[in-house]
C-alpha cells in the first residue's frame, strides 16, 4: 500500500471547472487518479479534461435528470468529491423563496441525490470507497448575510457524520473539508476592501488569505489509503479561523 497514491482509482470531482474543485482535480491527477470532471460548464471542462487526460461530464445539481445521467455515465467510481455549490448573500428577511430553493437544491438536495447514486454503486461493487464533502467555515460558525448557505453547510457536515456511521460496514470512508477564507473568483471583490483584510488578520492565527491549493492536498490524503481509519470528520483548512484569534495585547516585560 502506498499511503498517498491514487493510482488505479477513479475520482469523480464535481464543481471541477474552477476554484477549489479544479485545484482538487489537478492534485488528484498528480497523485495518479483517473479523473472524471463534472460541472455545468461543459465547454470549459472539455478543455481541462484534455489537459488532464480526464473525462468531462455535464452536471447540473438543480436537475435530477442531469444528476442521474452523470452518475450513470461516470460508471464505477472509487472517490466522490462533492465540491459544487452556490452562495447568495442577503439579509435573512430578504431571501426570496426562489433564492432559498436554489441554494438548498444545489448545496444539499442535489449533493444528496448524487451521493446516493454513487454510494449505492460503491456498495454493490463491494470494493469500498471514499466520499469527500466540501463544507465551509459556516459549517462551524454563524456569520451575517449567510444564513441559508450556513444552513446547507451545517447539513453537509452532519450528513458526513451519519453516512460515515452507516457506510463503514461497506468500507466507505466519508469525511468533510471545511475551508476557511479561500480567495476565489467568486469572492475576490469582497476581500479587496481594506476593512475586510484588517478584520481577517485578527480572527485567525495565520493572517493570510487561503488559496484553493491549500485545500487540495487534504482532499488527496482523504482519498488515499493513508486515511483508511479516518471517517466522519469535519476537518478545517482555515489558517486557524475556527479555533484561534489574535489581539493587540502584549504582556508586560
Amino acid at each position: 500500500m502506498t499511503p498517498f497514491s491514487l493510482n488505479g482509482k477513479t475520482a469523480l470531482v464535481t464543481g471541477a471547472s474552477r476554484g477549489i474543485g479544479l485545484a482538487i482535480a489537478r492534485a488528484m491527477h498528480e497523485a495518479g487518479a483517473n479523473l472524471i470532471l463534472a460541472a455545468r460548464s461543459k465547454e470549459k471542462l472539455d478543455v481541462l479534461a484534455a489537459e488532464l487526460g480526464a473525462r468531462a461530464l455535464e452536471l447540473d445539481l438543480e436537475s435530477s435528470e442531469s444528476i442521474q445521467r452523470a452518475a450513470q455515465e461516470a460508471g464505477d467510481v472509487d472517490i466522490l468529491v462533492n465540491v459544487a455549490g452556490i452562495n447568495i448573500r442577503r439579509k435573512f428577511e430578504d431571501y426570496t423563496r426562489e433564492q432559498y430553493d436554489k441554494i438548498l437544491q444545489t448545496n444539499v438536495h442535489g449533493l444528496v441525490e448524487l451521493t446516493q447514486l454513487v454510494g449505492k454503486s460503491m456498495i454493490v461493487r463491494g470494493h469500498g470507497g471514499k466520499i469527500i464533502n466540501i463544507g465551509s467555515l459556516a459549517t462551524h460558525h454563524g456569520l451575517p448575510w449567510l444564513s441559508v448557505y450556513t444552513l446547507t453547510k451545517g447539513a453537509v457536515g452532519q450528513l458526513t457524520k451519519a453516512l460515515a456511521a452507516e457506510w463503514a460496514r461497506h468500507n466507505i470512508q466519508v469525511n468533510c473539508i471545511a475551508p476557511g477564507f479561500i480567495l476565489t473568483d467568486l469572492n475576490r471583490a469582497m476581500w479587496q476592501a481594506d476593512d475586510m483584510a484588517e478584520w481577517r488578520k485578527g480572527i485567525q492565527a495565520n493572517d493570510r488569505m487561503g488559496d484553493a491549493s491549500d485545500v487540495a492536498p487534504l482532499a488527496v490524503f482523504l482519498a488515499a489509503p493513508g486515511s483508511n481509519f479516518i471517517t466522519g470528520q469535519v476537518i478545517s483548512v482555515d489558517g486557524g479561523a475556527s479555533t484561534t484569534m489574535k489581539w493587540p495585547f502584549t504582556p508586560p516585560e
